[in-house]
């Protein structure tokens, strides 16, 4: 069975997800906090979110291993690991913004091999194998192909927020935004999305937790864009992060990072 097999089953993922959720969005719902110290939220909808569905992914695939935010790894060493992030961007969530949605990604071996994002609200799907990548939604169906970006003096930056990084990083961080041409904050996981799209040119950002980013890389490689370490290295166990349309941006992003 080939990865691109799991398509129809991620669209049930997907929607079992988003059934679960959408009750509790721009509600009165309770939140909690995971990290003492600082503010990481967490509320019932991730939690049910997470819960859907694993229990399908148990009741159809039960030899298949499962990553997620909210309840943590089982069988990370079959051969199919499905990654998962009930809601990324659950302070967006919180606040009533709709720049979150639902991480789906499937490891194959160890690589990530199909991947979705899905934003139950506004009814939009971005997917992608590495090979190729589509968007679902109100407007339509179309392919999703990055934007040619020659230069960082063009590029149109996002990250989280600086705020999450460390000092040395934020400082790195800097140094690139003030060369872009604008520089966006808050986009989660439509940030990645959007670059697909064509929209956006480099996504930078650290502290990154595999079931953040291994949904993404088959949707950024299908547009064919670039997903990486700062180190320039495979991304799917997270950590530093540097997502490109361009290769000459992501060339000259790798470099000013490291301060040259």
């Amino acid at each position: 069975m080939t990865a691109i097999d799991f398509s129809s089953f991620v669209d049930q993922l997907a929607g079992a997800s988003g059934e679960t959720i959408l009750p509790f969005f721009r509600t009165a719902l309770a939140v909690d906090n995971k990290k003492a110290g600082d503010f990481d939220p967490v509320t019932a909808a991730d939690h049910a979110a997470e819960q859907a569905m694993r229990a399908l992914i148990r009741q159809n695939f039960p030899g298949h291993g499962v990553i997620g935010e909210e309840y943590g790894a089982e069988r990370t060493d079959a051969e199919y690991v499905w990654v998962l992030d009930p809601i990324d961007g659950t302070k967006s969530f919180i606040t009533g913004m709709v720049a979150w949605g639902t991480l789906i990604g499937l490891m194959r071996f160890g690589e990530p091999v199909f991947g979705m994002m899905n934003q139950p609200f506004t009814r939009e799907k971005f997917s992608g194998d590495g090979g190729a990548a589509r968007y679902r939604g109100p407007t339509g169906n179309r392919d999703l192909h990055v934007r040619a970006c020659a230069s960082i003096d063009d590029v149109i930056l996002s990250t989280t927020s600086p705020l999450l990084m460390n000092d040395a990083d934020c400082a790195a961080f800097s140094r690139l935004e003030k060369k872009v041409k604008l520089s966006r904050y808050g986009g989660d996981c439509y940030a990645y999305c959007m670059l697909a799209a064509g929209l956006i040119d480099l996504v930078i950002e650290t502290e990154i937790k595999p079931y953040d980013i291994v949904a993404i890389i088959p949707i950024v490689t299908g547009a064919g864009g670039i997903v990486t370490t700062w180190e320039n290295g495979p991304a799917q166990a997270g950590g530093r992060i540097v997502v490109a349309g361009d290769e000459r941006v992501h060339a000259a992003a790798l470099e000013m990072l490291k301060g040259q």
